[in-house]
């Protein structure tokens, strides 16, 4: 029986491919090739570290839910404490703004760890405190089509690449497990919340987010999960949550007896320096 056993983004080597020119990652760093991907960037977390996050509506961001909760605490982020740097690039971003909103799906629990059922909910809405306005970026949007398996992209930042994006032009999305996707997708710590991207209909449309990666009948796989009713979750939740006043909002936490997995103190951010 093919099973599934999934881990925190840690370092380890591509999977091996007949076509490791076309696997390759490669940095965006010319700048006509960084312009097409400037909605792509990176979500800095103050005294934490990094994922990465992309822009789909111009005061909307997208990333994976693991990201907007402190690895030490359980505590869901100070919405202030994050901030969207679109398309950065060796310290310069096309535009940064702060987060005014955060938004994780209510399908996603941190203290239960790396699992299947956390990783088809891992995905979070941020709501920018101003928005990008179109002709600044022009944000990307979901794939709304049937889920089909074939060549698919991503674009991270990560470790050892924190201060340009980089891009696998091609990696291939292979199965769906119970609302998980399956792909062969090279990432590394930072690489969470990155968008994958089905090429189908002219420019990128994101199909999937990264979420974590492990082992699928036993060769290295990233797992992603569904979008578009997620992502309609978490519009609906947003606005909600906007009418209720600040003083009732309230916060996770997950005590010290909350059962976690072996792996769950491992980064969910990383650093920019790489630590």
């Amino acid at each position: 029986m093919r099973q599934l056993v999934f881990v925190l983004l840690l370092l380890a080597p591509c999977i091996a491919s007949a076509q490791a020119r076309n696997t390759a990652l490669d940095g965006l760093d010319g700048a006509n090739e960084a312009l097409v991907w400037q909605a792509v960037g990176r979500l800095d977390a103050d005294d934490v570290g990094f994922c990465t996050a992309t822009l789909i509506a111009p005061e909307l961001v997208l990333t994976a839910a693991h990201c907007v909760y402190s690895s030490r605490t359980g505590n869901l982020l100070e919405a202030d404490d994050l901030t969207f740097r679109a398309g950065l690039r060796h310290g310069t971003s096309a535009a940064e703004r702060k987060v005014s909103q955060i938004e994780a799906h209510p399908g996603y629990d941190p203290a239960r760890g790396v699992e299947a059922q956390n990783i088809r909910h891992d995905v979070a809405l941020l709501k920018l405190a101003s928005p990008i306005p179109t002709h600044v970026l022009d944000p990307f949007v979901l794939y709304q089509g049937r889920f089909a398996k074939g060549p698919v992209s991503v674009v991270s930042y990560g470790r050892g690449r924190a201060e340009l994006p980089s891009r696998q032009a091609v990696c291939r999305m292979f199965d769906q497990y119970k609302g998980v996707v399956l792909m062969d997708c090279d990432v590394t710590f930072g690489s969470s919340g990155a968008p994958v991207f089905s090429h189908r209909n002219g420019r990128g449309q994101i199909i999937s987010v990264i979420s974590s990666v492990g082992y699928y009948d036993g060769r290295k796989t990233s797992f992603g999960m569904v979008l578009p009713n997620l992502v309609a979750d978490l519009k609906r939740q947003m606005r909600a949550n906007a009418s209720r006043p600040l003083a009732d909002a309230k916060r996770i936490t997950v005590n010290g007896s909350a059962r976690r997995t072996s792996t769950d103190g491992g980064a969910k951010f990383v650093r920019p320096g790489g630590s």
